[in-house]
């Protein structure tokens, strides 16, 4: 079983070297153990922390176990490995009902250009009011991702409704700004006043013609 789960490993870390990131929110499936099987359902509750629970029966019980796990990229964000703890309860055949608590030592990788997460993990646990107190299972788990999570898409031409956005040409929207330097102040152009068009001037304004000398014989 362990030289099992030492090559899958080894395939998960060759298959994946160039795999794409890919995040997930909830993702769900199969998991196989030597004597046992069952579901396995994944659920991202913090950036890299999931909670799984796992449903597992086998000939001579059935078990619910709950996992939180923390998870840590290796190489690339399609691979990770990942350590945790938890608990289950369970029904044994002979014994009745049983309890303990678990923890767990895994690798997890999406395979590339598909929705799947292949993992492979070890998982010890503690058992209370079980014939055997202490167990080691090995096991792999097949899931698909149910829920992605959505990826921030750059705007080329910037974003039309997020003033702040950015793309690779800024916001259509945003104005230019002034630029508030001046090299001599702000001193104001002076405009030529525009001469305005009156039908009748005004009587300050009207030019009085100059009167003309008239000839006279005499003083």
């Amino acid at each position: 079983m362990k030289n099992r789960i030492l090559l899958v490993v080894a395939g998960m870390l060759a298959f994946n070297f160039t795999a794409e990131a890919q995040k997930y929110i909830t993702a769900a499936g199969l998991r196989v153990e030597k004597n046992r099987m069952g579901l396995t359902l994944q659920q991202r509750v913090l950036p890299k922390s999931t909670i799984e629970f796992l449903g597992m029966a086998g000939t001579r019980e059935v078990s619910a176990t709950a996992l939180f796990q923390q998870h840590f990229p290796i190489i690339t964000h399609g691979l990770n490995y990942y350590i945790g703890a938890g608990g289950h309860i369970g029904d044994l055949k002979d014994n009745g009902a049983f309890y303990g608590v678990d923890g767990v030592l895994g690798l997890e990788a999406k395979l590339i250009f598909t929705r799947l997460l292949l993992s492979a993990d070890l998982k010890p646990a503690i058992h209370f009011n079980h014939e055997d107190y202490f167990g080691l299972q090995g096991g792999f788990s097949l899931r698909y991702i149910l829920i992605k999570e959505k990826k921030k898409k750059l705007n080329l031409f910037g974003g039309d409704n997020d003033k702040n956005s950015g793309g690779i040409f800024g916001n259509k929207k945003k104005e230019k700004e002034k630029s508030g330097f001046k090299l001599f102040g702000d001193k104001e152009e002076e405009k030529p006043e525009k001469k305005k068009f009156r039908l009748f001037p005004d009587k300050e304004e009207e030019e009085v013609p100059e009167e003309k000398p008239r000839f006279k014989l005499f003083d």
